[in-house]
């Protein structure tokens, strides 16, 4: 066995998820690790899009357009069918023209700088893989964690080489856990789960048949099929020659995976597509449980968990990577700011604070999708609808709120800050309006002659946003920055230099302020702390603020 060098942050799980953290890790400057038992990136297109908010993120780093390349031949894949077959239910359908848009687009328009796309597993994460590599982060395939140890200052991992059957140790500070639903890392701590469990039991078919002209400008998302014979649920995946099936099955009528060979899975698409005739071909059969399940914990000492491991769900809402890619995206960076001696290990513990209830708000949201057996369900019945209501605020990825200890609160006397708020759409359902603990608001201003987003202002270090008349804030952020040893990154409305320009008060009532007062964005895009007007000392008041969000007391 050998002893390798110690790095920052191992990452166990080479998927979405784990990549992502890589990804965000190096951004921040800090070195990692992946490692995956897999000898590459996944051949299965499970998850199969990226919601808004995970969009912003993604273009935060400069690879937005990237990903939306990966999953082009995904864009036209809207609609929800049900019906005895794909064939009678496809062809019941108008052919249409033009392009369909992505769910929410035109409501997003005024809440994000960008979109939704279509993109499934197995596109999306060759991409990741090479951005990792590109700005220097280490994944390696074929490689498993077959043991983990934790003390007082770091983790001791064994890996193990699954072709020469060689281990070795690393040493890291810090661990996070990105590897899947049955997590190896979550098991061998003992951590306890909540949630309804199990909710069906299906068989992921991933198969090849010609179905272009079929579904030609008639393309859809989802069809969940029932007849006697065979019941489950089509998902598209180009909308030309590859699907996936997911066939239900029932252990309690003495069914099993193993009786479902892949001639019989062939006989029973054919019946589910309406096609008797038809070629296919079966590229993989994968049994599955859409189930809910949330550990009590995510932070145990040194190692995290992350993504599936830390929220399982079923995928029928859209959330469960895009949950994921937000976990680490909240914790790299407070990893960042403690491997760099910028806050106490204090700032760690809010991970658990905020974002179980997140993962948990999206586990149910998920399984209140889900009708018998686990598939989705297209029957409009009260529960159904409540379900659709519940998960609408999540699906662009923007609806929840931080009130961990690090989110300064603020004095909104005497009307509750009703009188602070624009009335937009961000503000009345999102309460995206500057409210410290949610994410910044969008806004499209002016910098240095070019039209970005407030948001694209965010994502390195912290930044402080200030009105047409604080350019004391600016100093104060000088002076803050260096007693504490981090980079406040200033930007005043309407000044000259590092100035931010908008239609006049279009940044004030964007995020509540008066034009002498200021918000902080934290790294990952959320308000911590706001100043509704200037104090008698700005720079107290935005070190006392700093101390606060940073844990330092």
């Amino acid at each position: 066995m050998s002893l390798e060098n110690q790095i920052p942050v191992l990452i166990i799980g080479g998927g979405i998820v784990g990549v992502s953290a890589s990804i965000f890790l190096s951004h921040d400057g800090i070195r990692s690790l992946v490692v995956e038992r897999r000898s590459g990136t996944s051949i299965h297109p499970r998850a199969r899009s990226v919601n808004a908010r995970t969009m912003e993120i993604f273009r935060s780093l400069g690879i937005e357009d990237r990903v939306r390349e990966a999953g082009a031949s995904l864009s036209p894949s809207v609609g929800m069918h049900s019906g005895p077959s794909l064939k009678e239910v496809i062809e019941a359908k108008p052919r249409t023209k033009g392009p369909q848009k992505f769910p929410l687009t035109g409501i997003l328009a005024s809440i994000s700088p960008t979109r939704g796309t279509f993109v499934t597993q197995d596109m999306l994460e060759p991409v990741l893989v090479d951005v990792a590599r590109e700005q220097g982060g280490e994944v390696r395939f074929l490689t498993e964690c077959v043991g983990v140890e934790q003390d007082g200052g770091g983790v001791t991992a064994t890996l193990k080489d699954r072709e020469s059957g060689a281990t070795s140790t690393v040493r890291a500070d810090y661990l996070i856990a990105a590897d899947g639903a049955s997590s190896q890392i979550r098991n061998r701590l003992g951590v306890p789960t909540t949630g309804q469990g199990s909710m069906g039991h299906l068989l992921n078919i991933l198969f090849h048949a010609d179905l272009k002209s079929l579904v030609y400008n008639r393309e859809f998302s989802l069809c969940r099929i029932e007849r006697p014979e065979v019941c489950g649920l089509f998902t598209s995946i180009n909308n030309s020659d590859r699907w996936v099936f997911h066939l239900s099955y029932d252990p309690s009528n003495g069914e099993k995976a193993s009786d479902f060979p892949p001639e019989r899975c062939q006989e029973l698409l054919r019946m589910a597509l309406g096609l008797p005739e038809i070629e296919i071909e079966i590229e993989s059969i994968l049994p599955w449980e859409p189930s809910v399940r949330i550990p009590e914990r995510l932070q145990h000492g040194r190692i995290f968990l992350a993504g599936d491991a830390a929220h399982q769900m079923p995928p029928w809402a859209g959330q469960g990577s895009n949950t994921g890619i937000a976990d680490v995206h909240n914790l790299t960076w407070k990893l960042a700011a403690v491997l760099k001696g910028q806050a106490t290990k204090a700032l760690l513990e809010t991970y658990d604070v905020e974002r179980i209830p997140v993962g948990r708000a999206a586990a149910e949201a998920s399984a209140g999708a889900a009708g018998e057996k686990g598939i989705i369900s297209t029957k409009l019945s009260l529960t159904v609808v409540m379900g659709w209501l519940r998960r609408i605020h999540l699906m662009s990825g923007h609806g929840y709120c931080y009130t961990s200890q690090t989110i300064c609160l603020e004095d909104t006397s005497p009307l509750g800050g009703l009188t602070w708020r624009p009335w937009t759409l961000a503000s009345l359902f999102l309460s995206i309006d500057g409210r410290p603990g949610n994410r910044v608001p969008h806004l499209w201003v002016k910098l240095q002659g070019r039209r970005v987003s407030t948001l694209d202002l965010c994502g390195k270090g912290f930044v402080l946003l200030a009105g047409a008349e604080g350019a004391l804030w600016l100093e104060a952020a000088k002076k803050v920055s260096s007693v504490l040893g981090i980079d406040v990154a200033a930007y005043c409305a309407g000044l000259e230099g590092d100035h931010i320009s908008s239609p006049k008060g279009d940044l004030e009532a964007a995020v509540g302020i008066s034009p002498q007062g200021a918000i902080v964005v934290r790294p990952d895009g959320f308000v911590v702390w706001r100043q509704r007007r200037q104090p008698s000392d700005c720079e107290a008041e935005l070190e006392r603020a700093m101390r606060q969000t940073l844990c330092l007391g």
